[in-house]
Protein backbone atom coordinates (compact mmCIF):
# COMPACT_ATOMS: atom_id res chain seq x y z
CA UNK A 1 0.00 0.00 0.00
CA UNK A 2 0.97 3.97 -0.65
CA UNK A 3 -0.17 6.40 1.43
CA UNK A 4 -0.12 10.36 0.29
CA UNK A 5 -0.80 13.34 2.10
CA UNK A 6 -1.36 16.54 0.63
CA UNK A 7 -0.78 19.76 1.66
CA UNK A 8 -0.56 23.38 0.29
CA UNK A 9 -3.36 24.59 -0.40
CA UNK A 10 -5.52 27.61 0.58
CA UNK A 11 -6.93 31.07 -0.21
CA UNK A 12 -4.92 33.05 -2.75
CA UNK A 13 -5.90 36.20 -4.83
CA UNK A 14 -5.82 35.80 -9.10
CA UNK A 15 -2.33 36.39 -9.80
CA UNK A 16 -1.01 34.62 -6.92
CA UNK A 17 1.04 31.35 -6.69
CA UNK A 18 0.62 28.43 -4.24
CA UNK A 19 2.63 25.31 -3.69
CA UNK A 20 1.47 22.22 -3.36
CA UNK A 21 3.23 19.21 -2.07
CA UNK A 22 2.00 15.86 -1.69
CA UNK A 23 3.92 13.45 0.31
CA UNK A 24 4.24 9.47 -0.30
CA UNK A 25 4.60 6.69 2.13
CA UNK A 26 4.93 3.32 2.18
CA UNK A 27 5.58 0.88 -0.92
CA UNK A 28 6.74 4.02 -2.87
CA UNK A 29 9.12 1.36 -4.82
CA UNK A 30 6.21 0.27 -6.77
CA UNK A 31 5.53 3.39 -8.06
CA UNK A 32 5.78 4.66 -11.82
CA UNK A 33 4.28 8.00 -11.88
CA UNK A 34 2.71 10.82 -9.85
CA UNK A 35 -0.11 12.96 -11.01
CA UNK A 36 -2.42 15.60 -9.88
CA UNK A 37 -6.15 16.20 -10.78
CA UNK A 38 -8.74 18.40 -9.92
CA UNK A 39 -11.93 18.36 -9.32
CA UNK A 40 -13.88 21.75 -9.11
CA UNK A 41 -18.31 21.97 -7.66
CA UNK A 42 -21.03 20.52 -10.42
CA UNK A 43 -17.92 19.78 -12.81
CA UNK A 44 -15.56 16.31 -13.75
CA UNK A 45 -12.66 15.29 -12.27
CA UNK A 46 -9.90 17.09 -14.68
CA UNK A 47 -5.66 15.67 -14.86
CA UNK A 48 -3.31 18.44 -14.36
CA UNK A 49 0.07 17.11 -14.06
CA UNK A 50 2.02 14.16 -13.80
CA UNK A 51 5.67 12.87 -13.68
CA UNK A 52 7.45 9.73 -13.19
CA UNK A 53 8.75 8.66 -10.26
CA UNK A 54 12.19 7.54 -11.13
CA UNK A 55 12.82 9.21 -14.30
CA UNK A 56 12.53 12.82 -16.08
CA UNK A 57 9.02 12.15 -17.79
CA UNK A 58 6.33 14.80 -17.21
CA UNK A 59 3.03 15.22 -18.76
CA UNK A 60 0.69 18.76 -18.08
CA UNK A 61 -2.89 19.68 -19.28
CA UNK A 62 -3.10 22.21 -21.82
CA UNK A 63 -4.83 24.32 -19.29
CA UNK A 64 -1.97 24.89 -16.99
CA UNK A 65 1.21 24.89 -19.27
CA UNK A 66 3.26 27.63 -18.79
CA UNK A 67 1.70 28.50 -15.44
CA UNK A 68 2.03 25.50 -13.40
CA UNK A 69 4.73 22.96 -12.47
CA UNK A 70 5.62 19.26 -11.02
CA UNK A 71 8.46 18.53 -10.03
CA UNK A 72 9.51 15.58 -7.38
CA UNK A 73 12.18 15.42 -4.43
CA UNK A 74 13.17 11.89 -4.48
CA UNK A 75 15.17 12.01 -1.25
CA UNK A 76 11.50 13.35 0.33
CA UNK A 77 9.51 11.25 -1.58
CA UNK A 78 7.35 14.19 -2.09
CA UNK A 79 5.71 15.42 -5.44
CA UNK A 80 5.22 19.21 -5.78
CA UNK A 81 3.11 21.45 -7.72
CA UNK A 82 3.89 25.10 -8.45
CA UNK A 83 1.14 26.86 -9.81
CA UNK A 84 1.80 30.51 -10.60
CA UNK A 85 -0.38 33.28 -12.22
CA UNK A 86 -3.65 31.60 -10.32
CA UNK A 87 -6.67 31.94 -11.97
CA UNK A 88 -10.56 31.67 -10.47
CA UNK A 89 -11.05 28.75 -13.12
CA UNK A 90 -8.06 26.90 -10.87
CA UNK A 91 -10.48 26.68 -7.70
CA UNK A 92 -10.78 23.26 -6.59
CA UNK A 93 -10.10 20.39 -4.69
CA UNK A 94 -6.48 19.40 -5.86
CA UNK A 95 -5.70 15.48 -4.75
CA UNK A 96 -2.67 13.47 -5.52
CA UNK A 97 -2.41 10.26 -7.17
CA UNK A 98 -0.10 7.38 -7.85
CA UNK A 99 -0.18 4.83 -10.42
CA UNK A 100 1.40 1.46 -10.06
CA UNK A 101 2.03 0.85 -14.12
CA UNK A 102 3.35 3.30 -16.93
CA UNK A 103 -0.05 2.86 -18.68
CA UNK A 104 -1.26 5.59 -16.23
CA UNK A 105 0.53 8.12 -19.01
CA UNK A 106 -2.12 7.20 -21.35
CA UNK A 107 -4.83 5.82 -19.24
CA UNK A 108 -4.44 8.51 -16.52
CA UNK A 109 -5.81 5.20 -14.12
CA UNK A 110 -4.63 5.80 -10.28
CA UNK A 111 -4.10 3.62 -8.10
CA UNK A 112 -3.51 5.56 -4.80
CA UNK A 113 -5.01 8.65 -3.96
CA UNK A 114 -4.74 11.41 -1.50
CA UNK A 115 -7.51 13.25 0.32
CA UNK A 116 -7.36 16.20 -1.22
CA UNK A 117 -6.21 20.07 -0.79
CA UNK A 118 -8.61 22.61 -1.58
CA UNK A 119 -7.33 25.85 -3.65
CA UNK A 120 -9.45 29.27 -4.21
CA UNK A 121 -8.56 31.26 -6.04
CA UNK A 122 -10.32 34.77 -5.60
CA UNK A 123 -11.18 37.31 -8.97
Amino acid sequence: QVQLVESGGGLVQAGGSLRLSCAASGRTASLYVLGWFRQAPGKEREFVAAISWRGASESSADSVKGRFTISRDSAKNTVHLQMNSLKPEDTAVYRCAAAKSPTAWVTKEYDYWGQGTQVTVSS
